[in-house]
């Protein structure tokens, strides 16, 4: 218990910005090589967080009432000739019971916060990264289709998809690698290049256990890539190892990096790492890379209610995936050798060289 007592202390010293530069290097040292405490740090964060914004309303209700007791009514009604507006006489006559009110409902949420795990990290859960596009958006397309139609000198806006994900090339001749939940029901799935061109792909293989599929782009205007700019990193990486991905919760790259800080996913689940990394709902199905850009895994969850703590399956997973297809699923041979030339370049040369053989996905699904 002490212990507890002792690690909470030095968290509230490190988010308080009170450790000496030296203290402050040794701890986020521990956040990288200890899981744990690099979750307890972000749980404590979040809590303290919580209790500022609940000490932020109560000061603004107890403000709103002051306000109230220094208003003169009286005189407000004499100003307005007969009767107090509906607003002035429903504040005065049941300002105490809103006030009573709004307090019940702040406690509320809180209580709801704390059963249902935010304010507890024994009920977090594990999250697919998969990203629904937006209604709205969809709605917006649709709309500019319909005009499109009655225009026909403007070209056709295509359906933006009904989900959306990432996925990486594994072999220079249209073979891609996504997460299974990034497909999952779908109707048809089309890759987008960096520079915008889409490409119908259809699925050759999926390993559900895993959470592991593979598209083949069948597109006939797709021409093959260059060679793969990375391998695949069959052993084992160590904690502590910069790793980043790139991937689109959005319609561009978004680059996440951070730390390997387990080896070991969700629940203690061998076949996955836990990375320290700020990813978003799209960023499922992008490649996992070390320092030297070799894939080290495919992006596929993070834990919820707990930002920076994700997930990636294991590259060692995802070749026995390949290996595993049935040959007469193949049109063409599927060929991951590649040589690995971001090894020494700084980041944006290595993102630069990696963006053409990383496709968002795009899935369309009637259900």
């Amino acid at each position: 218990m002490s212990e507890n007592n002792q690690l909470t202390e030095t968290i509230e010293r490190y988010l308080n910005g009170e450790m000496t530069k030296a203290e402050r290097a040794q701890f986020e040292e521990l956040r990288i090589k200890d899981a744990d405490v690099n979750t307890k740090v972000a749980e404590h964060k979040h809590f303290t967080n919580l209790i500022k914004q609940y000490g932020e309303r109560l000061e603004l209700e107890q403000r709103l009432d002051a306000i109230h007791d220094e208003i003169d009514v009286q005189a407000l009604e004499d100003e307005m000739m007969i009767h107090p507006s509906w607003i002035i006489r429903t504040w005065r006559n049941h300002h105490s019971k809103i006030s009573v009110a709004a307090s019940i409902a702040i406690f509320a949420a809180l209580c709801t916060l704390f059963f249902t795990g935010y304010l507890s990290n024994k009920q977090v859960n594990y999250g697919q990264l998969v990203g629904e596009i937006g209604k709205l958006k969809t709605g917006q397309h649709n709309l500019q289709n319909t005009i499109n139609s009655l225009s026909p000198q403007h070209p056709t806006v295509t359906n933006p998809g009904n989900f959306r994900g990432t996925g990486f090339a594994i072999s220079s001749n249209g073979y891609i690698i996504t997460d299974n939940h990034v497909i999952r029901n779908a109707d048809s799935v089309y890759v987008q290049a960096a520079d915008g061109k889409s490409y119908r792909t259809k699925v050759i293989y999926t390993e559900p256990a895993n959470d592991i599929a593979i598209l083949e782009i069948t597109d006939p205007s797709f021409k093959p890539l260059a060679a793969l700019p990375y391998t695949f990193k069959k052993a084992e990486t160590d904690l502590g190892e910069t790793v980043f991905t790139i991937g689109y919760p959005k319609d561009n790259i978004v680059l996440g990096a951070g730390f390997l800080t387990s080896s070991t996913g969700f629940k203690g689940d061998t076949t996955q790492y836990q990375i320290s990394a700020l990813l978003d709902y799209g960023h499922s199905g992008g490649p996992l890379l070390d320092s030297k850009g070799n894939v080290i895994g495919i992006v596929n969850g993070k834990q919820t209610r707990i930002e920076g703590a994700a997930f990636a399956v294991k590259t060692s997973y995802l070749l026995k995936a390949i290996k595993d297809i049935p040959a007469d699923s193949l049109n063409k041979p599927l060929n991951t050798t590649g040589k690995n030339i971001l090894a020494g370049l700084a980041r944006p040369q290595q993102i630069e060289k990696l963006e053409n053989y990383v496709f968002m996905v795009r899935v369309y699904s009637n259900q």
